[in-house]
């Protein structure tokens, strides 16, 4: 059984195109860096006939404030004001808890604080310089998840407000962020099997569990692209990390299906949240691991051999190319090191848990890699670090396919992945939910604020369970515990 056998012809879409290179894709991707300018800079380096408003900031100025803003600790509350009187004088707060008069002569003496009412409740304490490690995040509490925009449906969280990854503060968008179309064919299908699956409350994994010899609860992370806002608050929502975005889930085992950076705005920050909670499952008894899904291939592709030519089996094509054309955002190019690429390399494609075969993508080509698990996995590696542009691309092209667990011939598709590598039920992400069902697209979703997703799509004859809810259409980011309830 190979993909596509027994179905309709597959309809193309902007994941299986030529990638031929657009005039604006012709060039590598290069950092835009800015100098901060005075509205960028704390009060006390701001020059002092600074205008009483600052005009609005371009991209490019944006993105300096955004860069000076992760470094920069938060400014202390301010002090009650004061009585007008000529000249003007700024007050701040002294190291002692006193105030001093800024610009007042040597010899003028202090100006007592003005008293403060007995209603009015002290300031909160000013956030410690946030510090983001790979094992350990040094930040003051997340309080929740900020409202979102209206255009991306997500908020973008400051690291001085605690947020657990690397986001853009000041709720402005980054740099360089373009929000992609939704480019997928849209599945009007009446014949597939769904079993809706009513979520359970919101509640920690058991602590007798988490304490136990054996094995803790099982989860799956559908896809993220990017939308680091969205998996804090469905983390959060199954009890897997606390209020600061630490690991909390004791022994409990955690599995994201892939799909990490690309038309979301803060991939990296995703990326750098996943890493950490790894290092701090593992210390707790449990683990945090990810799959590898074709947007991380495609973005090491962009990364190592940029607009090198590649045989695309349909023309010329570039991995640069591929890589806009599918939703990459330069500011996540820009802030890729080489941790984050030696981390991608080295992510499976399929594993086994708990009777469960987890993979990205609902294709069978994973079956012309290897008759094993380990076997594929090894294949993979072996290819990633060959670091030939035309192997990895033939990868990527082949982990890029879709729907191969649909329609008729879904079922037998399920069973030669099954009967290969083992499990009684595949769990994959990479195909929206939404499009599946065909709730995108038509007159029934206009004016519905998004697609409704409820939880896992079931399908083929129970066999195959679908976890990308379409987070990248204001959908949602799934977090499940396994085995479903229902």
């Amino acid at each position: 059984m190979t993909q596509g056998a027994g179905q309709e012809p597959v309809v193309r879409t902007a994941t299986l195109r030529d990638f031929r290179v657009p005039p604006y894709a012709r060039v590598p991707v290069q950092g835009h860096t800015a100098e901060p300018t005075a509205e960028h800079l704390p009060p006390a380096q701001a020059p002092a006939e600074a205008p009483s408003q600052a005009p609005p900031q371009a991209p490019a100025e944006a993105a300096a404030h955004t860069e000076a803003a992760a470094h920069v600790p938060a400014e202390t509350p301010a002090a009650p004001p004061m009585p007008a009187t000529p000249p003007a004088r700024s007050v701040e707060a002294a190291p002692s808890g006193s105030l001093s008069v800024v610009g007042a002569p040597p010899s003028a003496p202090a100006v007592p604080p003005a008293p403060v009412p007995a209603h009015v409740p002290p300031p909160a304490p000013a956030p410690a310089d946030p510090t983001l490690l790979l094992g350990r995040r040094v930040a003051p509490a997340y309080t929740g998840t900020a409202p979102t925009t209206s255009t991306t449906g997500s908020s973008i969280v400051s690291v001085a407000t605690g947020h657990p990854g690397s986001a853009f503060p000041e709720g402005g968008l980054p740099d360089g962020y373009t929000p992609t179309e939704r480019d997928l064919p849209v599945i009007n299908r009446g014949d597939t099997v769904q079993v809706r699956v009513a979520p359970d409350a919101a509640t920690a994994p058991d602590p007798a569990a988490a304490n136990g010899d054996g094995p803790g609860p099982l989860y799956v992370v559908g896809d993220v692209h990017g939308y680091l806002d969205e998996l804090v608050g469905a983390l959060r929502a199954q009890g897997l990390i606390d209020e600061n975005g630490g690991w909390a889930a004791g022994n409990a085992r955690l599995w994201f299906l892939g799909d990490f950076t690309d038309r979301g705005p803060d991939g990296i920050g995703v990326i750098d949240l996943v890493m950490r909670l790894s290092a701090e499952a593992a210390a707790a008894g449990g683990y945090c691991k990810a799959l590898m899904g074709n947007h991380e291939l495609l973005l090491i592709g962009a990364k190592r051999f940029g607009d090198t030519p590649v045989n695309s089996g349909a023309g010329t094509a570039t991995f640069q190319a591929a890589w806009l054309l599918n939703g990459g955002q330069k500011h996540d190019m820009d802030r890729l090191q080489d941790v984050h690429l030696q981390w991608m390399s080295r992510l499976d494609a399929v594993v086994l848990e708990d009777d469960h075969l987890l993979l990205h993508s609902d294709t069978t080509a994973y079956l012309e890699y290897g008759e094993t698990i380990e076997d594929v996995n090894d294949t993979v590696h072996e290819i990633l670090n060959r670091s030939d542009a035309d192997e990895v691309w033939d990868v990527f092209r082949k982990f890029t396919k879709r729907f191969a667990f649909r329609d008729e011939g879904g079922p037998q598709a399920v069973q030669e992945l099954l009967s290969t590598y083992g499990g009684s039920r595949i769990v994959h992400g990479h195909s929206p939910i939404p499009y599946l069902l065909g709730q995108v697209g038509t007159e029934e979703s206009e004016g519905s604020g998004g697609p409704v997703i409820d939880g896992p799509h079931v399908y083929a004859d129970g066999l195959a369970i679908a976890m990308d809810g379409g987070v990248t259409m204001a959908g949602k980011l799934l977090v499940v515990e396994l085995p479903l309830n229902g």
